[in-house]
């Protein structure tokens, strides 16, 4: 139940991990944390968080349902990413972003980490079966064996297309915050879902774009790489059109109010714009990090608008 928020990461839980280099327990805890991808575990639990409150419009949510999914879920996506960290390692070596991973140096075993995943991974699960909902179960393994291996191990290495497999298991956590309230799928489930979906693509394939050389080096065969930057640029915009579409549908079918309508207009075309731009831009990458930064606007303000819309005019 994690992102390659697919979410792709930037590298920062290799930076940590490498400012944890040292001896001493608060180091090597600090390298276990690392391998937790912390950027991308905090994004998805986030999510999750506002599919909860989306549904608690229409639904009774409770303290301990809240507390369960969170505590539940932040254990599967640690899990996860903590075993892709183990079964990315050839990848990693060859990106100097991610170069200083515990798991390529070595400061962590692959053993010690494979064990720590599978510690925290039943721990979460048992969680969400305890205190949740079969859907929310079922979401959350679902999500972890698509970013597992369908994503990490499978499609990532094989496929230009793998950003959408990838986007599949970044859209899981909205859609348990919203199952464990609901308790069934409906029209607000399949557009949490969607919403995260299509999210991840243009944020992704902008990072394809910044980040080509790396991905080329390290035989990833990105859409940058396979099908160049331009081609990318029009997938970044279509992508970005569908989803600002899709959150507009979240009014429509009376799940928010104008505050919400308005407010993610505005953003939506604003990001639109901006994609428009990427179509002529003489420098694709700058353009692409500039859009890659508006797409952490959009997502916060998504989740925060998501959270309270359902409560405003």
């Amino acid at each position: 139940m994690t992102s390659g928020v697919s979410a792709p990461d930037t590298g920062r839980d290799a930076a940590l991990a490498a400012k944890s280099d040292r001896p001493g327990l608060r180091a090597r805890l600090g390298r276990y944390y690392s391998l937790t991808k912390p950027g991308v575990l905090y994004g998805n639990v986030l999510t999750a968080a506002a599919g909860f409150f989306l549904a608690s419009g229409r639904g009774t949510p409770t303290l301990g349902l809240f507390l369960a999914l969170m505590v539940g879920t932040t254990l599967i996506i640690a899990s996860a990413c903590v075993l892709n960290n183990v079964l990315d390692r050839d990848i990693d070596q060859r990106m100097e972003r991610t170069s200083t991973r515990a798991t390529v140096t070595g400061s962590i075993p692959a053993r010690s980490a494979v064990l720590f995943s599978v510690v925290m991974g039943l721990v979460g699960l048992a969680i969400l079966v305890l205190w949740t909902n079969a859907l929310v179960v079922a979401t959350g393994i679902g999500g972890f064996i698509t970013y597992v291996w369908l994503y990490g191990a499978l499609s990532k290495r094989m496929s230009l297309h793998g950003t959408l497999v990838g986007s599949v298991s970044g859209a899981a956590p909205i859609l348990a915050g919203y199952l464990a309230v609901s308790g069934r799928v409906d029209a607000g489930a399949v557009l949490a879902f969607a919403m995260l979906f299509l999210w991840q693509m243009p944020e992704f394939y902008s990072i394809a774009i910044y980040r080509r050389e790396e991905y080329a080096r390290a035989g990833v065969p990105v859409i940058s790489v396979v099908k160049g930057e331009r081609t990318t640029a029009v997938h970044i915009l279509a992508y970005t059109v569908a989803f600002v579409v899709v959150t507009l549908l979240l009014p429509v079918f009376g799940y928010v109010g104008l505050v919400y309508t308005i407010a993610m207009a505005a953003l939506g075309g604003w990001w639109i714009y901006l994609g428009v731009l990427g179509l002529r831009s003489s420098q694709p990458a700058t353009w692409a990090r500039r859009m890659f930064r508006f797409s952490m606007v959009m997502i916060l303000a998504l989740c925060v608008m998501v959270s309270v819309g359902p409560f405003l005019p």
